[in-house]
């Protein structure tokens, strides 16, 4: 008589149980591997480990890099919603005590010795090619400049295609609650609210920093008449504004220079604006970009400084975005931030938050990407759609949850006697804000 042998655990069980001792706790999702196998709560977000090159990847690289790079080049995927996928195991960190993996050398051997069973034992997967690859000092010139190519000239057609008609690659500003108001509608009340922040009147000189695909600048110049100087590290950025210049007839009021900030020459501006920008300064410079925000305007005049900024307890943009979206970036809580533009002598008068305005903006770029999916991959290939749409879902929920912050900090530099030349009160900036 003879005993039936009890069926071998499939690989997704081997992965299982191998996550669950690196996390510490129940994996809060389920899991189905390239074999077929499936386990994990019944109900819960599918993991798919679509080939054994995934786990080999973790093992070179655990922790949230190895993740990403797996599920860019498309050998891990979640199947339905990414963004329930990402926040069921956020929710598990939170409540469920599960920690970020932590591999002691005895864990290693333990997951290579998992991994020899599972045939996915063997050299280092290679980089996916969508990663940046950096060199030189960190924050010299030469290595910010690669820094912003990287992600901003990726094409104009690729931003184009993602953004609405303003090309405001930043946080927009819901000022109405209706089902009319559109994107386009948030990023022209954001436009016009930093230009009602910073006062511009027709003839007012306007040096904005990092100005992305010009929306600040071209706003400002044909709706408030400023004369404005655009500066940004990117060329097709440059190349793009300036055709747009050239198709408006702003030629007498708009200047592109396609340089970095450090080394911006005069100053006397009556108002300077960075969005977004500051984040790609880095830690150690920001002083010296805070002095250099103070030396550029009159006074009297103007400083407004979009920036997101992270909780204090929170990691802000990690591993992922670092690699693929913004090399070097550095963000900090938003009083550290108020705190340097101080130090530099700039007196802060307003600081407007706008988190879950962020949540909403990035929503509208998600919903474009899938929507136009086809057109994408067409344009940049697979993977790079794949590193865009984690970047789009990643980033709202790290807003919405709180992790991530993005704040308007409008700032004076007094004059002698302390003159800041700010009204008694700031309720015109609010009037029909979203009238269209």
């Amino acid at each position: 008589m003879s005993t039936a042998r009890p069926a071998r655990p499939g690989a997704a069980h081997r992965l299982a149980a191998l996550a669950e001792d690196a996390l510490g706790g129940r994996l809060p999702v389920r899991l189905r591997a390239w074999d077929g196998s499936e386990t994990g709560p019944a109900g819960a977000p599918v993991v798919v480990v679509r080939s054994r090159r995934a786990l080999r990847r973790l093992l070179w690289q655990p922790g949230e890099l190895g993740l990403a790079q797996a599920y860019v080049t498309g050998e891990l995927d979640v199947e339905g919603d990414l963004g329930q996928g990402l926040r069921t195991m956020w929710g598990a960190v939170r409540e469920r005590g599960v920690h970020a993996p932590r591999f002691t050398p005895a864990d290693r051997v333990r997951a290579a010795g998992a991994a020899l069973r599972l045939g996915a034992v063997g050299p280092r997967p290679a980089t996916p090619a969508s990663q940046a690859r950096l060199r030189g000092g960190l924050h010299s010139k030469a290595r910010d400049r690669a820094a912003i190519s990287h992600h901003y000239d990726l094409s104009n057609d690729f931003y184009r295609l993602l953004l609405d008609e303003t090309m405001a690659y930043s946080c927009g500003y819901w000022a109405g609650d209706d089902a009319d108001f559109t994107d386009a509608d948030a990023q022209r009340a954001k436009l016009e609210l930093i230009c009602r922040k910073l006062d511009l009147v027709p003839g007012a000189r306007l040096l904005d920093i990092g100005c992305g695909w010009g929306s600040l600048t071209l706003y400002a110049a044909e709706q408030h008449k400023a004369q404005v100087t655009a500066v940004t590290l990117a060329r097709e950025q440059a190349a793009y504004i300036r055709e747009q210049v050239r198709e408006r007839g702003l030629e007498d009021q708009v200047d592109v220079v396609c340089q970095d900030y450090r080394d911006i020459t005069g100053g006397d501006y009556d108002a300077v604006a960075t969005v977004e920008m500051g984040e790609h300064v880095g830690d150690a410079e920001y002083p010296a970009f805070a002095a250099a925000l103070h030396r550029m305007v009159r006074p009297r005049g103007r400083v407004l400084v979009q920036q997101m900024s992270r909780g204090s307890n929170a990691p802000g943009g990690g591993e992922f975005i670092e690699a693929y979206i913004a090399p070097d970036m550095h963000m900090r809580p938003m009083g550290q931030t108020v705190g340097l533009l101080e130090d530099a002598g700039l007196e802060v008068r307003s600081v407007e938050a706008m988190r879950e305005h962020y949540v909403r903006t990035i929503e509208g770029w998600h919903r474009t990407l899938e929507d136009n999916w086809d057109a994408f991959v067409r344009l940049v290939g697979e993977e790079t759609a794949r590193v865009w749409r984690l970047y789009m879902v990643g980033s709202a929920l790290a807003f919405e949850e709180g992790r991530m912050g993005v704040d308007q900090i409008l700032s004076t530099r007094p004059a002698p006697g302390g003159d800041s030349g700010m009204p008694p009160s700031q309720r015109s900036w609010y009037t029909a804000l979203d009238a269209r």
